[in-house]
């Protein structure tokens, strides 16, 4: 059995030669993740994108075994730091515990042409 398992079919696929996300032991990582939809499609607008992010996430955790309770960090990249807040609603639906959710880090930074966000998760697996 290969030590690393990669994620990367379905929503959660990666266009670039390397996969959306790692499962190696209990440990999972994500490259970025975009906001396309399953279809690879990417919509114009901020909330379809994130709403297609956090579902990705969903997507990766439950491929990995696991789910988004297993969450310890996530790393949001914004092309404009205003957007922060329309994040916060679809984190506080994945999160809606507020003594248990992961870390967050939000950074401004450009991205590739139509893409508003991406997301990175580290995660830890039960077992």
């Amino acid at each position: 059995m290969k030590r690393r398992q990669t994620i990367s079919g379905g929503a959660a696929h990666h266009a670039q030669p390397f996969p959306t996300a790692v499962k190696l032991g209990n440990l999972v990582c994500s490259s970025a993740i975009s906001g396309r939809d399953a279809s690879g499609a990417l919509p114009e607008a901020l909330d379809d994108q994130i709403r297609n992010a956090f579902q990705t996430i969903e997507v990766i955790m439950r491929e990995a075994g696991g789910s988004t309770a297993d969450i310890a960090k996530v790393v949001v990249y914004l092309t404009d730091r205003a957007h922060r807040e329309a994040v916060n609603p679809h984190w506080i639906a994945m999160f809606p515990d507020e003594d248990d959710r992961p870390v967050r880090h939000s950074l401004t930074m450009p991205l590739p042409a139509g893409f508003l966000i991406q997301l990175e998760i580290i995660a830890m697996l039960e077992g």
